[in-house]
């Protein structure tokens, strides 16, 4: 079924709009779908069609079952009312803008009723009506034709662009009346009709230079509606006149080494044609080769010619440049002109110097008067400007000799060579010539003095003094020494061995050995210092040169003690070699009564051989006490009845290494009866007697040896103090406070200090080792101001072993 409804329309102003509303229901068993049509912009509100009539529904019925356009869109362009069905326009529908420039517009709603669900579509169509004007792109446009152009041309136009489609699209174009152009419309079906403008009669520029044209594009509406492009076709000049020069003959003179841009003469021509056909173009001729257009260049448009590179007489002296004149036109038309430039001579040429058998390199060991170079100077001048004098800088030690030949000098040396004052000579050589103003020129060449091997190794220091601790890691590196030379490459590259002799002290350097690249020694062996305590040898360092020099170096080694011995006691000492020992003193001795005395010794020095006594185990604390300096035994108070008839005292012997070490001795101590101890006393006097003979026999023999070493180590400290040499330094009492009385000094003087060896008392077997400055006390002078104790560099510290000796 079918049905249309016609409802009153607004009538627009314009008389082109429509006031009837077409509906087109389309009915079916499953689902209804409603068509209308309505023209685009009609106001907000218009009716578009009742859909509950066309769809049969009750309208008291829509507001419950909530009839309603189910859209996406925020702002739709259509509304239904809820209480009678009818659909409204909401807002003005711009056709163009919803459908572009489709031929059909069609929008699709979807209308939904609740309980029970039904959904109805309806499609409604935007009927297009002639609501906008054709328009062009530009209002005006320009066309350039030659006068020379056949009829027939073809030149497309810009076409004209209607919003609206179909019918009321861009129909046709008509041009304004003239004789010499007509128009053709070419259709291109979807991009729409394109204009031509043709050529129908030969254009004349003389007869008329522009031709004002009106295009106008219409559409198809009723009435129709128009839009117009003025078009100006200008017409161009046939290019049919030459340019003419003014002179027949251009000649002019030009200084030499005339500045770039120096103006050599202004060329001109004309052409009686117009615009571009009559403006000039100046250029040089295709013929003329690279040298002249480097020369000089012309300003296209004045026709100036001017100096661009350097004018020298002495190269040429006159130039003929053939330059030409074209105009501007498509086919330019050209006319050609010889310029005769003539060149005047200056004084512009300055000596040129040549070096010919030049030798860059010279060895440091040449003679005076060794040729060098030979050098030969030149000028293109004549007379005085071309007479040259040569020279040198006089602080070098060369100089220019004459040549037998003209314009020719040897370059000689004048005094010995020495390449490690300076490796290489920048010589100037300096020409001038005889002219006025003088011309000058001026010559580097750089002479290299190669390298003799004159020079041998130097080492860094010299004696070497090393101190190693004793314990080493055999094949470790222990020090190095290291040498240069001031040669260079194999004449400076050294290799190091160690000199080895017969001699007692460089039987020691059977146990070292020297990396001979790096200068790195290693000992093969670890070092005892209670076996060695320095030693003395010999490096050489040879370099690669030929023949080879070589020099030599004393290397001073100190070995330095570490806490590897452990005390040993001396006294008491039992018959099977164990440290006990039994004392018997009488029952009636007073407080302070001397027991016995533990004797011990350490075979390290310092702090390390340092021992203290202390009581490890007492049967009776109150009864005995020990000096932990001396290890005397002495009583504390007297004996009373009550007191126990025999006591067993442990003492501790340790030293004062970093990790100490101790030994203990056992001292069992009778209490007998007076009578009793003086026959014991008698007994054991006679066996202790022999024993201090002996010890007394050694003790003289340390004695010696401790003075000897003594004064040796004094005369060392002094020639070391006078020859500056390095500092020693050691890692021995690194403390200054420590636990210990400093009992023995030795005073001595060098230069302008005094200097006070100290160590712990009542100690034998002492040697001198290199000491820190903080154990060396260095007296204040006594002359000065300061009372200030000041350390020394090169000191030593006298530690004197803990072998115990009784006042």
């Amino acid at each position: 079924m079918e049905q249309r409804r016609c409802k009153p329309r607004r009538v627009d102003p314009r008389g082109y709009l429509f006031g009837c509303v077409v509906a087109v229901l389309l009915w079916s068993v499953a689902s209804a779908q409603l068509r209308y049509s309505i023209s685009e912009e009609v106001n907000e509100g218009t009716v578009v069609g009742n859909i509950a009539k066309d769809l049969g529904l009750e309208k008291s019925t829509l507001n419950d079952r909530k009839y309603r356009i189910v859209s996406s869109n925020a702002d739709p362009l259509f509304h239904v009312n809820q209480n009678d069905g009818v659909l409204y326009v909401s807002r003005k529908i711009d056709r163009e803008e919803v459908c572009a420039q489709s031929n059909t517009c069609l929008i699709n709603l979807k209308t939904v009723l609740e309980n029970p669900l039904e959904v109805h579509y309806v499609r409604i169509e935007i009927l297009d009506i002639n609501d906008h004007t054709p328009n062009f792109p530009e209002r005006g446009t320009t066309l350039e034709i030659s006068e020379s152009v056949l009829p027939g041309a073809r030149f497309q136009l810009k076409a004209s662009r209607d919003r609206d489609s179909g019918h009321f699209s861009v129909q046709q174009y008509k041009l304004s009346q003239n004789d010499h152009f007509r128009l053709e419309v070419k259709d291109k079906g979807e991009d729409g009709k394109i204009p031509i403008l043709i050529v129908q009669k030969p254009l004349d520029r003389e007869t008329a230079v522009s031709h004002a044209l009106v295009l106008t594009a219409l559409d198809g509406g009723k009435p129709p509606k128009s839009g117009e492009m003025n078009i100006l076709v200008n017409v161009l000049d046939v290019n049919d006149n030459a340019p003419v020069f003014s002179k027949d003959v251009y000649s002019v003179t030009l200084d030499e080494n005339a500045p770039v841009g120096t103006t050599v003469i202004q060329v001109n021509a004309t052409d009686l044609d117009d615009g571009a056909n009559g403006e000039i173009v100046y250029s040089f001729s295709k013929s003329m080769n690279q040298n002249m257009l480097n020369m000089f260049t012309i300003n296209p448009s004045t026709g100036e010619i001017t100096v661009k590179g350097l004018v020298d007489y002495e190269e040429k002296d006159k130039y003929e440049i053939e330059i030409q004149g074209s105009d501007k036109g498509l086919a330019p038309l050209t006319t050609e002109k010889s310029v005769i430039i003539k060149i005047v001579d200056v004084n512009d040429n300055a000596p040129e110097i040549e070096v010919t058998s030049f030798s860059s390199s010279i060895p440091e060991d040449s003679r005076p008067g060794t040729t060098v170079a030979l050098i030969s100077v030149n000028d293109l001048d004549s007379d005085l400007n071309g007479k040259v004098i040569c020279a040198i800088n006089e602080d070098a030690p060369f100089i220019l000799s004459p040549s037998l030949q003209e314009k020719m000098y040897s370059l000689v040396t004048k005094s010995p060579l020495d390449r490690e004052k300076q490796t290489q000579y920048d010589l100037t050589i300096t020409a001038k010539d005889a002219g006025h103003p003088s011309l000058s020129s001026e010559k580097t060449i750089s002479v290299v003095v190669s390298d003799v091997n004159d020079n041998s190794p130097e080492f860094s220091l010299s004696p070497y003094t090393f101190y190693v601790t004793e314990g080493n890691d055999p094949g470790a590196s222990v020090f190095s020494v290291k040498a240069f030379d001031r040669d260079e490459n194999d004449n400076a590259l050294i290799s190091y061995h160690i000199l080895r002799d017969s001699s007692t002290d460089n039987k020691l350097t059977s146990f070292l050995n020297i990396n001979s690249e790096t200068g790195d020694i290693m000992a093969l062996k670890s070092f005892d210092f209670e076996t060695l305590k320095t030693f003395q040898f010999q490096v050489v360092a040879t370099d690669s040169g030929t023949p080879s020099l070589s020099s030599n170096v004393t290397v001073n080694v100190f070995i330095l003690d570490q806490n590897d011995n452990a005390p040993v006691i001396l006294y008491p000492v039992s018959s099977n070699g164990s440290a006990e020992g039994v004392e018997e003193i009488p029952r009636n001795v007073n407080a302070g009564h001397l027991v016995t005395k533990v004797r011990a010794y350490d075979a390290d020095i310092g702090y390390n051989g340092w021992l203290l006594f202390s009581l490890q185990e007492v049967t009776d604390h109150s009864l005995f006490g020990l000096d932990r300096y001396t290890g005397q035994i002495r009583t504390l108070r007297s004996f009373t009845d009550t007191d126990e008839a025999e006591h067993k005292l442990v003492i501790l012997v340790k030293d004062n290494g970093n990790v100490s070490l101790s030994a203990t001795a056992t001292v069992v101590v009778k209490v007998v009866e007076p009578k009793e101890a003086f026959a014991a006393s008698d007994i054991k006097s006679a066996a202790k007697d022999e024993e201090e003979d002996n010890v007394t026999f050694y003790l003289m023999i340390t004695l010696g040896s401790i003075s000897t070493l003594f004064l040796i180590s004094i005369i060392v400290l002094i020639a070391m103090h006078c020859s500056k040499t390095t500092d020693y330094t050691s890692k021995y009492l690194q403390e200054t406070n420590y636990d210990g009385t400093l009992c023995h000094s030795i005073q001595y003087r060098s230069g302008d200090k005094r200097y006070m060896l100290v160590g712990p008392r009542m100690s034998i077997g002492s040697t001198i080792v290199p000491g820190s400055h903080a154990n060396t006390l260095v007296l204040p002078d006594r002359r000065g101001t300061s009372g200030e104790v000041r350390h020394s560099k090169n000191s030593f510290f006298l530690f004197l072993n803990s072998y115990s000796i009784e006042n």
